[in-house]
């Protein structure tokens, strides 16, 4: 695929000149392959140019001014967009064009990958989801959801006695009587005390 940047090699517009220079010198440094295209020189690039430039995309008088670019026949957007591309730091999805490995570009699309299609492992993708989990299982997502709020709900019903199982009478005697033992020893025992036993 070759990049087309419609120019104007005589264009009386500094404007145009600088943004001209901007679109080819970024380009250059991505080492991304272009044509340049001059509209001035050669009236068929300018006809073509006119003619595949989309009617959304052209000034208010009809007439797009340059650098346009294109990707073979597909029109990628003027000055403006460009920039904003660069800015985004997506040219290479603007331009149309697969991002060079190892790029900023290409790690924000791999981090957009993994985050719809799931982590890649060997460059094969494994189809892991919380949801294929649940269903092997043979629990679903709402049992999932019960089961951990009756988890919780037990866990703090631990701590509030009016809560627990009723106790039997015998039991609870039995209880009181062995604190009352206990009581009865922790005490500190005077020296009369331990004359009289």
């Amino acid at each position: 695929m070759v990049i087309k940047v419609f120019l104007a090699s005589s264009s009386g517009s500094t404007a145009i000149k600088k943004k001209q220079q901007d679109v080819l010198g970024f380009l250059e440094a991505l080492k991304v392959d272009y044509a340049p295209l001059d509209i001035a020189c050669n009236e068929d690039n300018r006809m073509w140019m006119r003619e595949n430039v989309p009617v959304e995309k052209k000034p208010t008088n009809g007439i797009p001014l340059p650098p346009q670019i294109f990707n073979e026949e597909s029109y990628c957007g003027d000055y403006e967009t460009f920039f904003d591309a660069k800015e985004d730091n997506a040219v290479f999805a603007f331009l149309g064009l697969p991002p060079p490995p190892g790029s900023k570009e290409a790690k924000e699309a791999e981090k957009a990958f993994i985050l719809e299609n799931g982590p890649v492992e060997n460059g094969t993708v494994e189809i892991e989801t919380v949801e294929s989990e649940t269903v092997e299982s043979g629990t679903d997502d709402a049992e999932d959801e019960e089961n951990l709020e009756a988890e919780e709900v037990e866990e703090e019903n631990l701590d509030d006695d009016s809560l627990k199982p009723p106790v039997k009478q015998e039991e609870a005697q039995e209880e009181v009587e062995d604190e009352e033992a206990k009581g009865e020893d922790d005490q500190p025992v005077s020296e009369q005390e331990e004359e009289d036993e």
